[in-house]
């Protein structure tokens, strides 16, 4: 979504106000999103609820002094978003079905837990959508897998794929390829910045000050990103640019060639995938 863009919303109820949780409202409050009905946001704290209910469209209920504050929170929203911790889940699944309105949406935005987990628990007049948002939702630029659950249909697809577009990109795949997605997409954030910090840090080792070695590395890795978003090349033709035969750029791509770093990324996202289905599993 670009400032640019309207949008408008149903009532939607956030149960969990963690750092994804935060990072989604943050697009629902921006300018150019309605959401008719208003957000009602659950957190376990009291101060930070107070600190959520300032927000414009926003009450937030507080769960360690309202013991219903779920149930209230879910009563007549079109949308619930759970963005509560994965072992959290089902236990607040059983706690808000019988609160949901007919015909509602619940997204998931729990790692590892299934769809099948969702709706063996919530009524079958109920509809469940499983996302994979990443951190950058925090400045709208987030890479989110979406994947329909067995009683959602297009109409649903389309409200939850409009609701994470306020914090950047949505990608539909079927659930049976979502773990694979959050290797890439879902812990690709952490991918990068470790690639940054193991060059800023080799920068610092050729003798320049941690500031000078951070505005190198940060700026190169923002400048090449914008260049891959708008030329339109592919990685490889814009790397082929910079790597004159015989230059330095050469030398120094043949080290990272000669570790293997293909194999490398996929035992890593293999290993992280792996994960993912023993925690969908437990």
């Amino acid at each position: 979504m670009t400032d640019t863009q309207n949008v408008t919303l149903p009532t939607i109820a956030l149960l969990g106000a963690g750092s994804m949780g935060r990072a989604i409202l943050s697009g629902l409050v921006s300018p150019g999103v309605t959401v008719d009905g208003g957000i009602r946001v659950t957190n376990r704290s009291a101060s930070r609820a107070a600190e959520l209910a300032s927000l414009p469209g926003v009450r937030a209920y507080a769960t360690e002094s309202d013991p219903d504050a779920n149930r209230a929170a879910v009563d007549g929203a079109e949308i619930v978003l759970v963005a509560v911790k994965p072992a959290m889940v089902p236990d607040l699944l059983r706690e808000i079905a019988a609160s949901l309105t007919p015909g509602v949406v619940v997204v998931s935005v729990a790692a590892g837990v299934t769809v099948a987990t969702f709706e063996s628990l919530l009524p079958d007049t109920v509809s469940v959508v499983r996302s994979m948002p990443n951190t950058p939702a925090v400045v709208r630029k987030a890479v989110t897998g979406i994947s329909p659950g067995n009683r959602s249909d297009s109409d649903d697809l389309a409200v939850v794929r409009a609701l994470f577009e306020t914090v950047g990109e949505v990608v539909e795949v079927p659930e049976s390829q979502l773990d694979a997605l959050s290797t890439i997409s879902g812990s690709g954030p952490a991918y990068v910045f470790y690639l940054i910090e193991q060059l800023t840090a080799a920068a610092v080792e050729k003798g320049f000050t941690p500031e000078q070695a951070a505005q190198l590395v940060n700026g190169t890795f923002l400048g090449a990103s914008e260049l891959l978003v708008t030329s339109g090349e592919e990685p490889a033709e814009l790397r082929r640019r910079v790597t004159s035969p015989g230059g330095t750029t050469e030398q120094a791509v043949t080290v990272l060639e000669s570790a293997d770093l293909a194999s490398l990324f996929t035992r890593a996202t293999d290993a992280a995938l792996a994960r993912a289905r023993a925690l969908a599993a437990s």
